[in-house]
């Protein structure tokens, strides 16, 4: 068989119980609405940087249990023994620089949102953007967010095109549930 030329062509030939196919026709390219969530997101990207999104999928219910349900203000508060905590579960990606990144990532949330309202207005609110130029912002205000995590937190949430193919279904359901107009 050749190799398929998209996620959709892909998770089409997988059975409809697959993590892939599941997150492909429920999650993958849909608006998210709650920062939590958002920042749940988020978390994910950075911890497949380096490994298969196959891995990170079926962790993604520990990885919602290790921190703290994505709630972003504790996920802030974290010290030295949440952080032993984190890198002595195996249900995660046990990397230092990662869970370091996420805590940090979160404090910087919380100031976008004292100063936004939310991370979703944040994000709402940025001007019309390519990806580049979205990689550059995130990098600014962000750790281990490099081009390919930030594309892809972008096209999994709905703020960058291209997460489904037109000849999917998929595409035609969330094409009209974009994130708010900016």
């Amino acid at each position: 068989m050749e190799k398929p030329s998209s996620y959709c062509e892909y998770v089409n030939t997988l059975p409809d119980g697959n993590v892939h196919r599941i997150y492909h026709d429920t999650q993958y390219g849909f608006p998210i609405d709650s920062d939590n969530e958002l920042f749940g997101r988020l978390i994910l990207e950075i911890n497949q940087a380096g490994l298969s999104w196959t891995t990170i999928l079926n962790k993604q219910n520990n990885f919602r249990k290790a921190f703290s349900d994505f709630d972003i203000r504790k996920i802030a508060g974290y010290n030295d023994q949440e952080i032993a905590r984190l890198l002595s579960d195996a249900g995660i990606i046990r990397n230092k620089l990662k869970v370091n990144a996420v805590i940090y990532n979160a404090s910087k949330i919380l100031e976008i949102q004292e100063e936004n309202g939310s991370f979703k207005n944040w994000l709402d609110s940025q001007p019309d953007m390519g990806t580049k130029e979205w990689v550059k912002l995130f990098k600014k205000h962000f750790k281990f967010t490099g081009g390919e995590i930030t594309k892809e937190f972008l096209m999994s949430t709905g703020y960058l095109p291209g997460a489904h193919v037109e000849s999917c279904p998929i595409f035609y359901k969330t094409r009209n549930l974009k994130p708010d107009a900016r």
